[in-house]
């Protein structure tokens, strides 16, 4: 895995928010392990209900590591949650691997040419 670093920080996942969350839900858990550089809760347009997830951007890695440790499986509005961290690349083995992740074919064997 590579660790979704931002230019200014580290980003969590925070997974099973509540439809009702609001931004200040969030700040007054996560608050507490550091200072919250950026928090994105992700509205849907249709509803108007957050969709489930928010990420959240400390500055240091041991701050982002604390909130993961200390709230992982706590609740926020009566709601468990899962906090884990944010990766550029989904895994690649195991039972969340990618369905249609392509695979490096190196001892694969050529097709023949084509005849017009």
């Amino acid at each position: 895995f590579v660790w979704l670093a931002a230019i200014e920080g580290w980003i969590i996942l925070v997974t099973g928010v509540h439809e009702e969350a609001q931004e200040d839900d969030l700040q007054n858990a996560f608050g507490e392990f550091g200072d919250i550089k950026n928090l994105h809760l992700n509205l849907d347009r249709r509803t108007g209900f957050v969709k489930g997830y928010a990420l959240i951007e400390y500055e240091k890695f041991e701050e982002a590591q604390d909130a993961i440790a200390s709230m992982n499986g706590d609740k926020i509005l009566e709601q468990t949650v899962s906090i884990d961290w944010a990766f550029c690349n989904g895994p690649s083995t195991g039972p969340f691997k990618r369905k249609n992740a392509r695979t490096a074919r190196t001892h694969r064997s050529r097709s023949p040419r084509r005849r017009y």
